[in-house]
């Protein structure tokens, strides 16, 4: 991704184009990443030394967050192409704030299992929980680095609604990372051997 253009908010038209295809292409190089380890969580699951993780209570308040997240880069979105920028300046920050508390949450529940002598090198359903939470947070991260050239941009630029595009490729990709993390949160709270077993039909 071509983020000088980006940051600069100055993208021709086929450069903008270009950046969303970009992104479309990443959201689907790691969704089959997230599906590739997803499949070897459901298999690792019928081991012998498999012990069902209860999750902790963190990872329902992190999931209100990028719930919020998401739906306030949208909402921000909505008021840059209505030129309603001090609305949407106000929408993305709080979107911004909304991410990082997920990131905090996320921390809180991985405190939350090390209380629990949960560890890496114990029970697999624990080192699964660590790998996904925290692949998931890289990404999260990632997506704050060029969420934060966006938000720079609009708070420096004389008419920030004339760059909605910016919001919208940021809207998008929060999108994917919520739509990523219900998929793991199902995994990691409702999913057990027997499930699984039982949907494979190999019960």
């Amino acid at each position: 991704m071509n983020t000088a253009a980006f940051a600069a908010g100055s993208a021709r038209p086929d450069q903008r184009a270009a950046l969303s295809v970009a992104l479309w292409v990443f959201i689907g190089v790691a969704s089959a990443l997230f599906a590739l380890f997803l499949a070897a969580y459901l298999m690792r699951m019928n081991g012998s030394d498999w012990a069902p993780l209860a999750p902790p209570w963190q990872l329902g308040l992190s999931t209100c967050l990028l719930i919020a997240a998401s739906l306030l880069m949208q909402l921000s979105r909505r008021s840059a192409r209505a030129a309603q920028s001090p609305a949407s300046r106000r929408l993305l920050t709080l979107g911004g704030l909304a991410s990082l508390g997920f990131l905090a949450a996320q921390l809180w529940a991985w405190q939350a299992l090390a209380a629990r002598q949960v560890t890496l090198a114990g029970n697999p359903a624990g080192s699964f929980f660590y790998l996904l939470t925290a692949m998931h947070g890289l990404h999260v991260l990632g997506g704050l680095v060029i969420y934060t050239l966006t938000w720079r941009h609009c708070w420096q630029a004389q008419q920030p609604d004339s760059d909605d595009w910016q919001i919208a490729l940021c809207a998008r990709y929060w999108h994917f990372l919520l739509a990523v993390w219900l998929l793991l949160y199902a995994a990691l709270a409702w999913l057990t051997p027997e499930l699984v077993q039982t949907i494979c039909g190999t019960r």
